[in-house]
């Protein structure tokens, strides 16, 4: 609705008084117009110079404002995010009902019972499976062997007493070629006997009311290959010892521990993943009435391992927003593969770092931020799920030389092998090579590993660990706070650069100062008319008195 007219004039009455108040104010305190510049006198000698001169001070002037608004832009989003992460933090601890100072934060953790994702957690499970089981079935990946042992866990079945035994099972054997494949065989088999196995892909649950479908053959995802055998070495060794076994799976992150289980027993009885660390405890799955399985969590890889190790062997969380470790990851898995075979592999062209090659990978799957940035760290994410998962097809070479570590001993492992009938091995694990469709060695990507990867059993190392983590934790928010604090003091001083800025962009272009600013220092100094500098640099009097007999000749 419009306003009546006298409502109308009423305002613009009081909005006349109001700037007439203000021209009294200002006339009292004397404040007057900046006088406009007059420019330099057309008489003046170099005048074209001077003119030509002062627009280039005046485009260096702009650029530098134009730097400092980049800068101020780019601070301006780095305190933006520390509040959103503040805001988040204050958020869950309202929801959590957590809310006291960081020190007592600190003992409430020390306090609490340990959580089911902790890696203390991790290491107990693991030990409860080591302990009750008398055979222990160490999973390794077909395409990096050496990789996915762990020196600790071997030492520990082998040094824990009694007659337990160590079973190394080749899982994933379908994603490598055939003559690699055999090799590992050969040489795994003189340490402790080796079961070729080849997981199935899709399971069903009990739970689970699935609709037919045409036109789908799920047999080929579906069959698992080496079951039999692997069976078979368990029901012999339950016969020999007289009475009902228990069979740990133990191994690293998604090398198929409970793909395995599912796998042996028929049905989807654990949980399986992409990602790392499904399975949280230990978790106990009948086969028949002589074998019982326990599933257990990953082997948690320590700090000290090299790049490569720690990228395909520890545990990442997906939610975290901290990328320097999986960009690490990428770059090692990038630097011990063939640099033709992995642009071939993805279809990218040739790239000169990691970053380079990520953000071409970035833009080939689409993954794109707003204004068309590539989202760099989702792809690297995405990268080490599918080199630790069973999309791509690499394989590595095995050793040359036969060298048993250390805490094996010949007698070692002739105790490992006592019980197990290495002949029908032998034959039952040929025919499961014979059975199988493999990838041809030039579709196999080169891989040159790092050997074998410790890892962590005792929660005391575990423990050391998870402390230093929280200390970094706690310097990092210090560190946010005294960025914070920096922030604050650096948009005031930039504030008081602008204006000094202007203010000399107000002065006129005509007179000559005594004292130059730094500014203007740097500037002479760069340009090479020494002439002109100098003509800038003197002071009125000086440039008052011509030489007539010099100037105008």
């Amino acid at each position: 609705r419009r306003p009546p007219c006298h409502k109308r004039y009423k305002i613009q009455k009081k909005i006349r008084e109001h700037h007439r108040k203000v021209r009294k104010e200002a006339k009292k305190r004397g404040r007057k117009k900046p006088k406009k510049d007059p420019g330099v006198p057309s008489a003046a000698p170099f005048k074209e110079e001077l003119l030509r001169e002062a627009e280039q001070r005046k485009q260096r002037l702009e650029e530098l404002k134009q730097k400092q608004k980049l800068n101020r832009q780019k601070e301006h989003e780095k305190k933006r995010k520390l509040e959103a992460k503040k805001n988040a933090a204050k958020l869950k601890e309202k929801a959590e009902g957590k809310v006291g100072e960081s020190s007592r934060k600190s003992k409430a953790k020390t306090n609490k019972p340990l959580d089911k994702n902790s890696k203390k957690s991790f290491c107990r499970e693991l030990k409860k499976v080591i302990e009750a089981s008398d055979v222990v079935l160490e999973v390794l990946d077909a395409r990096d062997p050496m990789g996915c042992r762990c020196p600790q866990l071997e030492q520990a079945v082998i040094c824990s007493g009694g007659d337990k035994k160590l079973l190394l099972v080749l899982n994933k054997i379908d994603l490598v070629p055939k003559d690699n494949l055999e090799k590992w065989l050969n040489y795994l088999k003189k340490e402790f006997p080796t079961v070729a196995f080849k997981s199935a892909m899709l399971m069903k649950d009990r739970t689970m009311f699935t609709k037919r479908r045409a036109r789908v053959d799920l047999s080929r995802t579906t069959e698992c290959f080496g079951s039999k055998c692997l069976l078979k070495l368990l029901q012999e060794l339950g016969k020999t010892q007289n009475k009902a076994i228990q069979v740990g799976v133990v191994g690293f992150p998604n090398v198929g521990k409970s793909s395995i289980i599912n796998s042996l027993k028929g049905v989807r009885a654990c949980n399986v993943g992409l990602a790392r660390g499904v399975t949280k405890s230990m978790q106990i799955v009948h086969i028949d009435k002589q074998t019982k399985m326990l599933d257990s969590p990953s082997i948690i890889a320590d700090p000290s391992n090299n790049a490569l190790a720690l990228a395909l062997r520890s545990i990442i969380d997906t939610e975290e927003s901290v990328s320097v470790g999986v960009l690490e990851g990428v770059d090692a898995i990038l630097n011990h593969c063939s640099k033709q075979q992995v642009m071939m592999h993805y279809s990218i062209p040739d790239f000169s770092n990691t970053e380079e090659f990520l953000s071409l990978l970035a833009q080939k799957r689409g993954m794109l931020k707003k204004g068309g940035v590539p989202d760099v760290e989702n792809v690297a994410k995405l990268l080490l799920c599918d080199w630790t998962g069973a999309k791509i097809s690499y394989h590595s070479q095995p050793p040359g030389s036969q060298r048993p570590p250390p805490y094996l001993t010949e007698d070692k492992i002739a105790g490992m092998q006592e019980c197990f009938n290495l002949k029908n091995l032998e034959e039952e694990n040929n025919n499961t090579v014979q059975a199988l469709k493999y990838p041809t060695p030039a579709s196999s990507i080169i891989f040159q590993s790092a050997g074998m990867a410790n890892g962590t059993i005792e929660e005391n190392k575990v423990i050391e660990v998870a402390s230093e983590w929280e200390n970094l934790e706690t310097s990092k928010e210090e560190d946010e706070e005294e960025e914070e604090e920096d922030f604050t003091e650096s948009d005031d001083d930039q504030d008081d650069v602008e204006d000094e800025k202007d203010v000399t962009e107000v002065t006129k272009l005509g007179e000559r100062r005594t004292s130059p600013t730094n500014s203007e220092k740097q500037i002479a100094e760069s340009e090479h008319s020494n002439l002109l500098s100098f003509s800038l640099d003197k002071t009125a009097d000086e440039d008052d008195a011509y030489d007539f007999n010099t100037d105008y000749v």
